[in-house]
């Protein structure tokens, strides 16, 4: 009974033995075999339906040499590696059995049945299940293809670590970047430095360096640097003079308008509002309009922009349109077909105008709500509410003739060729005029409580001194400065 229990006790040794033997060496089969000695070494060299095999792991080629004494070989030809569902194939690979590692200069490709890897050259680890591919990476899986020059794959996790010349192409979105980390799964993707992305949907990009996607909550995140950019069509009307008739005609003219936002935070949802936040120290660029900001919200789909003050700290959101100056605690931007058709200042309205020849004369104008209405030449008609206080200038054919001084409950002011032409109060209205002897050289005396030149009017050129112009050369076009200016 002893013998019997000793002889058993022995077997699962053996048993036991073999298996650690399998696990820890490689196993080299084929049709014919030669062994040689080289330089001390023993070397087997195997021919035809080779097959080497170490635990799970089974590679098969047409010629392999078999380094005994380091547990390594040498794998030339129709390279098929295996393990569970992973696939790996190559002309050529060098297997490393301690390491358990196969490695291949010759391009290679990996397949797990969830994604597709292929590069250059690269080394899989199969007890980590881990990949390392360097050199025209490419990976596909069914929603995204991503390319880099270096890419480290986690199999377990579905995590792809890229670096050097990322970019993931998604359904909508086109992400690049200096480094990457995108899970296959959830396809939630962490962008670093250099970072653009362009979405096919409307025309737009967002830089920075630092992204946080998240396509399951249709939700992204920049925090670092970021910029946002959207280029739009537009079209104006513009007369057009026959010459051999001299008959004027109205044109439409298609313009590129761009819209320009920079911001320390930025947030874009796209849900079935699409809204986009820009939060701190918020500067907007488009066209002749420019805004500095605590906060804004940009409802695409509505063609709303919304700036306000969200911080006690912050100063009131400031707006600038040709050479008016606006500023209120929110001001609402409404766009149509990506033109500026109103704009609502609410609470502590102001707005000033200044005179393009007499830079010290600024029509200026207070209350508790304005409505500024567009076409296609610019303010066709400002209407003010609550508390309405104005200044404005006179002029007989552009010389100065003094100026007028006004309250009442509500004003509407409309303008022609961008000038006044009416001025209407309503609710018992006051008005005092001063003569131009009265107001030549002290102009500057006639102000509003609120009266403040903003000299900090955003420059597209700056806005965009944050992006590298040799990483993303395509945002040079677009930089295009207008010299109009309140300033």
């Amino acid at each position: 009974m002893i013998i019997k229990k000793y002889l058993i006790f022995i077997s699962l040794v053996l048993i036991a033995f073999n298996a650690f033997a399998q696990e820890k060496y490689i196993t080299v089969v084929g049709d014919s075999l030669v062994g040689r000695m080289v330089n001390g070494e023993s070397i087997r060299e195997v021919y035809g339906h080779v097959v080497l095999t170490q635990g799970n792991v089974k590679i098969t080629c047409n010629h392999a040499v078999q380094y005994l004494s380091v547990n390594n070989a040498e794998l030339i030809g129709n390279v098929v590696a295996t393990q569970d569902t992973l696939t790996i194939t190559t002309p050529k690979a060098f297997y490393y059995g301690d390491e358990r590692k196969a490695k291949s200069v010759s391009g290679v490709k990996l397949n797990d049945k969830k994604v597709i890897l292929t590069a250059d050259s690269g080394v899989y680890f199969f007890n980590e299940h881990k990949a390392m591919f360097e050199t025209n990476v490419n990976l596909f899986d069914t929603s995204s293809t991503l390319t880099s020059d270096k890419l480290t794959y986690y199999k377990d996790e579905g995590k792809a670590v890229a670096v050097g010349n990322v970019k993931i192409i998604q359904s909508k979105n086109i992400i690049v970047a200096d480094s990457l980390i995108h899970f296959r799964e959830s396809k939630i993707t962490y962008a670093f430095n250099n970072v653009r992305v362009s979405s096919t949907d409307n025309n737009s990009f967002i830089y920075g360096d630092h992204l946080e996607d998240y396509p399951g909550k249709n939700y992204s995140l920049i925090d670092k640097n970021p910029l946002f950019i959207q280029i739009d069509t537009s079209y104006i009307k513009q007369a057009d003079t026959t010459s051999l008739e001299n008959i004027k005609d109205t044109l439409i003219v298609m313009q590129l308008d761009t819209l320009v936002i920079r911001s320390k935070r930025m947030e874009a949802y796209r849900d079935t509002i699409n809204t986009f936040k820009a939060e701190d120290s918020v500067e907007i660029v488009r066209g002749a309009f420019a805004s500095k900001n605590d906060f804004t919200e940009y409802f695409r789909n509505k063609g709303i922009i919304v700036t306000k003050k969200i911080n006690k700290q912050a100063d009131q959101p400031i707006i600038w349109y040709d050479n008016s100056q606006l500023t209120g605690d929110s001001v609402t931007i409404f766009l149509v077909e990506n033109k500026i058709t109103k704009l609502e200042v609410d609470n502590n309205a102001f707005i000033m105008s200044r005179n393009q020849i007499y830079k010290k004369r600024f029509d200026q104008m207070s209350g508790n709500k304005i409505k500024i209405f567009f076409n296609d030449t610019g303010i066709r008609l400002t209407e003010v509410y609550g508390g309405v206080h104005s200044i404005y200038y006179l002029y007989d054919d552009n010389t100065p003739n003094g100026l007028t001084k006004s309250s009442s409950e509500t004003s509407k002011i409309y303008f022609e060729n961008k000038k006044v032409s009416t001025v209407k109060l309503y609710g018992t209205p006051t008005s005092e005029y001063y003569p131009e002897n009265k107001v030549k050289g002290d102009e500057l005396a006639f102000t509003l409580p609120g009266f403040i030149i903003h000299k900090n009017r955003p420059v597209k050129k700056e806005l965009f001194s944050i992006i590298s112009k040799k990483k993303f050369p395509e945002i040079v076009p677009v930089i295009k400065v207008r010299s109009t200016n309140i300033n």
